[in-house]
């Protein structure tokens, strides 16, 4: 079956928040919408294996904050690419409580909506949570983030456990041959889909410009998703 078509669905790009105690989650997630406006209800599908689908099953509870199309990689990767039962997905990231008790960010979000989970549907791999709104509010103004603009402008990639992977998905989008030489070529992470290009190098890192890839520290990871050199493959 050909299931290009499917391609053309339009998606946006959020963080699900999750709380258990003290203990607080983020991820990711494109597929979030509105179902009903009497009484408002918003469904929104995590994957199983996901820490998030857990939180949520156990406290029935979860907001969700719409990304603004000013979030870097870096932000996005931190809640899309790293698992919450390795890495505490909020340290050094400003965070504030909604008013239903799940973690948000404070920058890079233009509202949030809070969720009292009322049902849930298993879709094999997934669960669609349906939940009735408690709260929502904007946080900012600015432009959302949509998957396409995730995809096409910041050549991110589609985690394995996202409702819309495919292998063509997760692919990392084909640019053209530069003339570059060797010693400049870019180098893509293959898990989250992070250029490394050496003109730039990774200053955050303590890569200076004009640093080639050979030429990098062993122990260097990627700034995305944290994973090392030899995740990276030649552009």
């Amino acid at each position: 079956m050909d299931i290009t078509p499917l391609f053309t669905i339009t998606y946006g790009l959020y963080i699900v928040g999750s709380r258990r105690g003290e203990k607080l989650n983020g991820q990711i997630a494109n597929t979030v919408f509105q179902i009903t406006s009497e009484p408002v209800k918003v469904a929104v599908s995590i994957n199983k294996t996901e820490l998030t689908h857990e939180l949520i099953s156990e406290t029935g509870k979860c907001c969700i904050g719409i990304l603004s199309r000013e979030a870097d990689m870096p932000f996005i990767g931190s809640f899309g690419f790293r698992s919450g039962r390795d890495t505490d997905k909020y340290s050094g990231i400003p965070h504030t409580l909604t008013p239903g008790g799940c973690p948000l960010p404070e920058k890079n979000i233009l509202s949030y909506i809070d969720l009292e989970i009322t049902e849930s549907l298993d879709v094999h791999t997934h669960t669609v949570f349906i939940g009735r709104v408690t709260d929502c509010g904007i946080m900012a103004e600015g432009i959302p983030m949509t998957y396409s603009y995730y995809r096409e402008v910041l050549c991110g990639k589609t985690p394995p456990t996202a409702p819309s992977y495919t292998a063509a998905a997760g692919d990392m989008k084909k640019r053209p041959e530069g003339k570059e030489d060797d010693l400049m070529k870019k180098y893509v992470c293959n898990i989250c889909g992070y250029v490394y290009d050496p003109q730039q190098g990774d200053p955050d890192g303590g890569i200076e410009p004009g640093t080639a890839f050979e030429d990098i520290p062993d122990d260097w990871v990627c700034p995305v998703c944290g994973v090392g050199k030899d995740q990276f493959s030649p552009e």
